[in-house]
């Protein structure tokens, strides 16, 4: 079989599905920087607006100071470092959870955790719109996957009922491409009765939801009754990494089994200090003001929608009009680039609108003039 890439190449054009990378060539923020002209950025996950913030360079400067630029190895040869467990203390406490262990991505904690607690002879139940790398994780493990279509509560119960061995529920507590949230409290009630256990990313909810930004878990009270509550550090709290916070014992394991943890060079500990300032920060009342701007934004942008997430999609379906849609947006000043297959299914092309509490109430209603000038208004 010959490596013809460039065939390969040219059908992703024609499909309107090939990618390039868009550089900025500014800090990230409700304002860059591309290709010389200043866009309104709508498209970054930075939901709290701390990614550019002075606290969190501040703190990231001082972590340097502190501890260097570099880890130097993987966690268990003498790669971690006192930011790394005052961190992992912190997001326990933040999750109401035993402990919790700190990962370079959301990615590698999916990697590693899902391998590390179920394989060969036992279950994973994925909702249909579970994240890629839940998806990944769960054939990496050699689990049978079951998938169950997006938020169908009864197809859930069925598959829960004829499952083998440890079965492992995996869902989101808000869909990073929907903005929609889980029906977290039905699911829990699934779950306990069928002795299975369930991990949820909140990685688009903490920071935004729930009281101090705990997530969907602490909105709805259900804090000990999720065993594995995944995250990251590189949405809300405007940095990079991922983790999973629950018990003492699932964490002891997975520091002996989760390869992504194990054969990965630490985070570098200034990264590490900049999260711990960044959680303090999600935690108080600034983080308060700032979802509550947050807030107030998405109700502007989603009027009549539950308003809880930050994700407001405009689904176009087609991937040539959801690209052209982006193009004029991109002519108007704002940055918002077209979502299309494989992160979304065929078909449901989309606009991912997101909104930052850094956003200005005057950018808000630019951009819902220049929606309502295409025909996208919600």
């Amino acid at each position: 079989m010959s490596w013809d890439l460039q065939s390969q190449a040219a059908q992703l054009k024609a499909d309107h599905l090939w990618r390039e990378l868009r550089t900025l060539d500014s800090a990230q923020g409700p304002l860059v920087q591309v290709g010389g002209r200043e866009l309104v950025n709508f498209s970054s996950n930075d939901y709290l607006g701390l990614a550019d913030s002075a606290e969190l360079s501040e703190a990231m400067q001082e972590g340097v100071e502190l501890y260097g630029a570099g880890s130097g190895s993987s966690r268990l040869v003498c790669g971690t470092m006192k930011p790394h467990a005052e961190l992992e203390a912190a997001l326990a406490a933040f999750k109401r959870t035993e402990a919790a262990l700190t990962f370079s991505s959301g990615y590698a904690v999916a990697l590693g955790t899902i391998p590390a607690l179920v394989g060969s002879g036992d279950t994973i139940i994925l909702d249909k719109l579970s994240h890629a790398c839940l998806v990944d994780a769960a054939r990496l493990s050699g689990a049978t996957i079951r998938v169950f279509p997006h938020n169908h509560l009864e197809k859930l119960r069925k598959l829960l009922e004829t499952a083998k061995g440890r079965v492992l529920v995996v869902t989101e507590a808000v869909f990073s491409m929907d903005g929609d949230a889980c029906p977290l409290a039905e699911i829990v009630e699934l779950k306990e009765h069928h002795g299975a256990w369930l991990l949820l990313d909140e990685a688009h909810a903490v920071g935004v939801i729930g009281p101090q930004g705990r997530g969907l878990t602490a909105a709805l009270g259900l804090e000990n009754r999720v065993e594995l509550q995944m995250g990251t550090l590189s949405k809300a709290l405007g940095l990079s990494g991922g983790y999973l916070a629950a018990s003492r014992q699932v964490i002891d394991l997975l520091i002996n089994r989760a390869r992504s943890l194990i054969y990965s060079t630490a985070p570098p500990p200034c990264l590490a200090h900049a999260a711990r300032a960044a959680l303090d920060i999600v935690t108080s009342g600034e983080g308060d003001r700032r979802r509550e701007t947050l807030h107030g934004h998405i109700r502007r942008l989603s009027p009549g929608a539950p308003g809880i997430s930050a994700i407001v999609p405009r689904i176009m379906g087609d991937e040539t009009r959801a690209m052209e849609a982006s193009a004029r947006l991109l002519e108007s000043g704002f940055l918002i680039p077209a979502i299309r297959y494989p992160t979304v299914a065929r078909g449901s092309a989309r606009l991912r609108i997101t909104a930052s509490a850094a956003h200005q109430p005057e950018q808000i209603q630019s951009l819902l003039q220049c929606l309502a000038q295409l025909g996208l208004s919600d």
